[in-house]
C-alpha cells in the first residue's frame, strides 16, 4: 500500500510540476527560517542555564521608593552576601560580584613585556564553587582565598604565558584609579561561554577591591556590587522573600530598601520590572519570534491547502473511480497526507542547505554563535516541525478532496459549497492580516529607531572620543590633558569620572541634602565628577548660573545641577542654593539643559555634577569634522609616549549611543526579512485561490466573451473579489497591529506617535501586492479562447 501511495505521489507531482515548485518554494523557505528561529529561541532560553546549581542559584534585588515610584535595583551592599550567609541558614554560600564592565572600566594585565586589556570581576572566594566556569588549573575552594590572589581566563593565560601550566604562580601587575597593584595567578578557568551574561577574563578577590581599591564598599551605606545566593535544598522562595524584605534594618538605620530574590537565569529573559513587578524583558523578543516562526509554517502550510485545491478538477475523475473500486476516504485521506509529507519532507531537505547558507548572516544580525550541528536533538526538532508541517499543510486538502461523492467527481463537476469557499477565502484573509501587521510593525519600528537616532539628546555625541585613563596618564592627568589639546584636529578635550552612558546610571548617591527637602522622599541623583573642560567639550547647553571654570577659584565648592535634579528638589530658583553633598555643604553653581544618558527606554535622571580632578578617570575629547584619521593615530602615539606597556582603548561616542539600540535594531532588520517573506509566501496562496477561482469559473468567462465582456471587464471581475478579501485583512488587521505596537512603544519613555498614515502606507502595498498577483492569473483568463471553454455545452 506504502509503495502504491508513493507511486501516486510522484505520479501527480510530475503531472502538477508548477504547483509542485511553488509549494516547494513556499514549504522550504518557510521551513529554513523558521528552524533558524527555532535555534535562535533555543539558545535565548539557554542563556544562563547551564550552571550546575542553576535551580538552587538566586539574586538578590533591591526595592526603595524613590520620588512616589518604587524602583528595582542590582546593585547591592558590600556586606550583603556574607552578612546574608552567616545569618540565615537557608542560604548555603553566597557570592559578592563587582563587574566592571558594568561600570564602563577595563584594566590592562601586564606581564613582563605582554599586556592586555580585560573584562574584570571582583568576587569572593565561593565565586567558583557557586557558579558554573570550570577551571583548567587551581582548585574552585582555593583560588580566590587569599587577597591577591587573580584568575584569568585560558586565552589571557595562553596570550601572557604562552600556556596554562605556565601562569600557575606568575605575578601580573594592573593598575585601578591610578594606583598599580601586584597579584599571583591562582587559577585559570576555561574561556567563558558565550551563553553566560557575566563576560570576564579576569576575577580579582573581594578582599583586595575593599582592602585597596574601592574602600567604601565596606560599608552598608554604599551600593555598587551583585549578591548572588546558593540556597539550600528545598528553600520556599515565597517564604525567604518575606523573611529578607527587611534585613537590612538589622545592620543600618534609616534603611530604605527591602529585598526579594529572582532566579539567576531568570534575569536575562525576565529583566524588567515596573512598580516593582516583573515586567517583560527580552522575553518578549522570544515570544514574538516563536510566533512568527510558527506563523511562517502557517502561511505555507496555508499556500499548500490553496495550491492543492486549485488543482482538484486534474484529480477529480482519479478520485471517483477510487471511490467507485472501493476505497474509502480513510485511505485517500492517507493518499493525500502521503502526498503532503512528502513534498514536505523534499522541501525540509531543501531547507537544510538554505538553513546552513544563510547562518553566517543569521548570526550576523543576531549576533549570535548558533551552527548546524546535526545532533540527534537538533535533527529531531527540524523533523518534528517538517512532519507537523506535512499534516498540517494536508490535513484540510485530504479532507475535502476525499469527501466528493463519485458519481459526481467523474462528471468533472465540482460541489461547490458556500463553507468550501469561505475557508479558502478565510485562509486568504489571515495570510494577509499577518502580512499587514507585520510590514506596519516594520514601519513603526522603523520609525521609531528613527526617532531614537535623531531626537536631540542634549549635547553634541558626534565627533567625540572616549577612553580610560591608566598608569601615568591617571597619575599626570592634567599634563596628559594638556598635550592632548595640542594635537592637530583636536578642538577641546575634558575628563569625567565614568562614562555617560548607560543604561543603569552607574554612579549615583542618595546623600544629597537640601532646604525643604522632604525627609520621606528618596531620590537617587546619578553623579559624576568632572574637570572645567567636559561640559564645553560635550557641548552640553547651560540654562541658568555659570559652569566650573578657572575663574572660581574654589570648583570644588560647587554643584551642577540637570534641570531633572532641579524639579525633582522643588527649587525654583536653584542657582545659589546651600545642599549638603555627601556630609559637606556646597553651592548650587549653574543648572544644565537635560541630556539623555541612557536610551530613550528611560527617563532622563536627575544628574549632579561635582568638581573634583582626583576621582577622573576617563578623557573625552571632541575632533574636528574629517581629522579623525591623523588625531586618532596621534593620540596612540602620544598615549603609548606617556604610558608604556598600556594600550589606548579609544571608543567614539555615537557609536557607543546607538549601541543602545542595538536589540531593536536586530528586530527590524529580522522583521523585514519576515514580512517580505509572509509577502511571498501569502502571494503564492493568492495565486493558488485565484486559480482556483478561475477554474471554476471558466465557462462563466467564456459566455461573458461571446457576449462581448472586454478583457478589461474579465479582469476587474475576476480581481475585485480578492481586493475586497485584502480589504477584509485589513479592516481586521488594523486594530491588532495597532494593539501590537501600542504594547512594544510603551517600553520606551520617550516615543513616537502611532499615525494614520502608517497603517495607510501598508494597506496600499497589500493592495498592491494582491492586484499584481491575482492580475497575471487574470489577463491569461481574460485572453484565453472562450471556444475551449464552452466546447462541452
Amino acid at each position: 500500500m506504502l509503495k502504491h501511495m508513493l507511486t501516486i505521489a510522484f505520479r501527480s507531482v510530475r503531472k502538477h510540476r508548477s504547483s509542485f515548485v511553488i509549494n516547494l518554494v513556499g514549504l522550504s523557505t518557510g521551513l529554513a527560517f523558521a528552524f533558524l528561529l527555532y535555534l535562535w529561541v533555543q539558545d535565548e532560553r539557554a542563556v544562563d542555564k547551564f550552571h550546575a546549581n542553576d535551580e538552587r542559584l538566586y539574586q538578590v534585588l533591591q526595592k526603595s521608593i524613590e520620588n512616589g515610584q518604587i524602583r528595582t535595583l542590582e546593585n547591592t551592599q558590600g556586606p550583603l552576601s556574607e552578612a546574608m550567609e552567616k545569618d540565615l541558614p537557608d542560604v548555603e554560600k553566597s557570592v559578592m560580584v563587582m563587574n566592571l564592565v558594568r561600570e564602563g572600566m577595563d584594566i590592562t594585565m601586564k606581564s613582563g613585556v605582554n599586556s592586555f586589556k580585560s573584562a574584570c570581576l571582583f568576587s569572593s572566594r565561593s565565586f567558583f564553587e557557586v557558579f558554573t566556569f570550570p577551571l583548567i588549573q587551581g582548585e574552585s575552594a582555593a583560588v580566590l582565598k587569599e587577597k591577591n590572589s587573580v584568575v584569568i581566563s585560558e586565552d589571557m593565560a595562553l596570550k601572557l604565558f604562552g600556556t596554562t601550566e605556565a601562569a600557575l604562580g606568575k605575578p601580573i601587575e594592573w593598575s585601578a584609579f591610578g594606583v598599580d597593584h601586584l597579584s599571583a595567578v591562582t587559577g585559570v578557568f576555561k574561556n567563558v561561554d558565550p551563553r553566560s551574561t557575566l563576560q570576564f577574563d579576569v576575577v580579582l578577590t573581594k578582599q583586595k577591591l575593599i582592602e585597596d581599591v574601592w574602600t567604601n564598599g565596606a560599608s552598608w551605606n554604599n551600593t555598587g556590587p551583585q549578591t548572588y545566593l546558593l540556597l539550600t535544598e528545598g528553600v520556599d522562595v515565597a517564604a525567604f522573600n518575606k523573611k529578607i524584605e527587611r534585613y537590612i534594618d538589622r545592620y543600618q538605620n534609616g534603611n530604605i530598601f527591602s529585598l526579594f530574590i529572582r532566579k539567576y537565569s531568570d534575569a536575562y529573559l525576565y529583566g524588567n520590572y515596573e512598580g516593582g513587578e516583573q515586567a517583560g524583558g527580552r522575553i518578549t523578543y522570544v515570544r514574538l519570534f516563536s510566533a512568527i516562526a510558527f506563523l511562517l509554517l502557517l502561511i505555507a502550510s496555508i499556500n499548500f491547502m490553496n495550491l492543492s485545491t486549485a488543482k482538484v478538477s486534474g484529480r477529480m475523475k482519479e478520485i471517483g473511480i477510487k471511490k467507485l473500486l472501493g476505497s474509502g476516504r480513510r485511505s485517500l485521506i492517507y493518499q493525500f497526507l502521503g502526498e503532503s509529507i512528502l513534498v514536505t519532507f523534499v522541501a525540509a531537505v531543501i531547507a537544510l542547505v538554505l538553513a546552513s547558507v544563510l547562518m553566517p548572516q543569521f548570526n550576523f544580525i543576531t549576533g549570535k554563535q548558533l551552527a548546524l550541528q546535526y545532533s540527534p536533538s537538533q535533527l529531531f526538532a527540524f523533523f518534528s516541525l517538517t512532519l507537523i508541517t506535512g499534516v498540517l499543510a494536508g490535513s484540510y486538502p485530504a479532507l475535502y478532496l476525499s469527501g466528493f461523492r463519485p458519481l459526481a467527481t467523474l462528471k468533472g463537476k465540482l460541489e461547490g459549497k458556500i463553507g468550501q469557499f469561505l475557508v479558502r477565502k478565510g485562509l486568504v484573509i489571515f495570510q494577509f492580516v499577518v502580512s499587514f501587521v507585520l510590514i506596519v510593525s516594520v514601519l513603526i519600528v522603523y520609525q521609531q529607531i528613527e526617532f531614537a537616532r535623531n531626537k536631540p539628546v542634549g549635547y553634541e555625541k558626534e565627533h567625540v572620543v572616549y577612553f580610560n585613563l591608566e598608569g601615568k596618564a591617571f597619575e599626570h592627568k592634567n599634563t596628559l590633558f594638556e598635550e592632548i589639546k595640542k594635537v592637530p584636529g583636536v578642538i577641546q578635550a575634558g575628563g569625567i569620572s565614568q562614562t555617560l552612558i548607560t543604561e543603569d546610571g552607574g554612579s549615583s548617591t542618595y546623600g544629597l541634602e537640601w532646604p525643604g527637602k522632604d525627609a520621606s522622599r528618596n531620590i537617587d541623583f546619578m553623579v559624576r565628577s568632572v574637570d572645567e573642560n567636559l561640559i564645553p567639550t560635550l557641548g552640553i547647553r547651560l540654562d541658568e548660573g555659570k559652569m566650573f571654570s578657572n575663574d572660581l577659584g574654589d570648583n570644588a565648592s560647587y554643584l551642577l545641577l540637570n534641570e531633572t535634579a532641579a524639579a525633582v528638589m522643588g527649587l525654583t530658583d536653584p542657582v545659589g542654593t546651600k545642599v549638603t553633598f555627601w556630609g559637606e555643604e556646597k553651592t548650587v553653581l549653574g543648572v544644565v539643559k537635560d541630556f539623555h544618558t541612557a536610551s530613550i527606554h528611560q527617563p532622563i535622571a536627575p544628574l549632579v555634577f561635582y568638581y573634583n580632578p582626583e576621582q577622573i578617570g576617563m578623557a573625552m575629547v571632541r575632533i574636528r569634522e574629517g581629522s579623525a584619521h591623523n588625531v586618532i593615530a596621534e593620540l596612540h602615539r602620544l598615549y603609548s609616549t606617556w604610558n608604556p606597556g598600556y594600550t589606548l582603548d579609544l571608543k567614539f561616542l555615537e557609536e557607543s549611543f546607538r549601541a543602545q539600540y542595538l536589540a531593536e535594531e536586530q528586530t527590524l532588520v529580522l522583521a523585514k526579512y519576515f514580512a517580505l517573506l509572509t509577502i511571498l509566501i501569502s502571494c503564492l496562496g493568492l495565486f493558488g485561490l485565484a486559480a482556483f477561482d478561475t477554474e471554476r469559473r471558466t465557462k462563466e468567462i467564456g459566455i461573458r466573451k461571446v457576449l462581448g465582456a472586454s478583457v478589461a471587464g474579465i479582469v476587474q471581475l475576476l480581481s475585485k473579489d480578492f481586493v475586497k478579501l485584502v480589504l477584509a485583512a485589513i479592516v481586521i488587521a488594523s486594530p491588532l497591529a495597532w494593539w501590537i505596537m501600542h504594547s512594544w512603544l510603551q517600553g520606551f519613555a520617550y516615543r513616537i506617535d502611532i499615525q494614520w498614515w502608517m497603517f495607510a502606507a501598508a494597506g496600499l502595498v497589500a493592495v498592491l501586492i494582491a492586484v499584481l498577483t491575482v492580475g497575471a492569473q487574470a489577463v491569461k483568463a481574460a485572453v484565453a479562447n472562450p471556444v475551449d471553454s464552452l466546447r462541452d455545452e
